[in-house]
């Protein structure tokens, strides 16, 4: 997967200006991340464990590492933040300032 310019006229299109559309694609990407990480979490938890921890340091499990594999397969956060923005799915609003 190689690097894929970004061009900042595109992001400055679908937002007020260039630094807030990154902020939102950050935000979003952070969401995204967490995401992950609960889906892994919950998925490797359905593993069972064969023996005690300390003989399973050097053995690999097979399913534990496809779902590693998966897992490393998906785009990074921040490259899926990014595409949502300038697909257009992202809403964002600003926060009401409360007096």
């Amino acid at each position: 997967m190689g690097i894929q310019p970004v061009d900042l006229r595109v992001i400055d299109q679908r937002s007020a200006n260039v630094y807030e559309g990154i902020i939102v694609a950050s935000k979003k990407a952070r969401k995204i991340n967490d995401d992950n990480k609960i889906e892994f979490n919950a998925l490797v938890s359905t593993i069972p464990v064969v023996g005690t921890e300390e003989e399973n340091e050097d053995i690999e499990n097979p399913a534990q590492l496809k779902i590693a594999l998966d897992f490393e397969k998906r785009d990074k956060p921040q490259i899926q933040a990014l595409k949502e923005l300038l697909d257009g799915k992202i809403e964002y609003r600003y926060k009401e300032v409360q007096n």
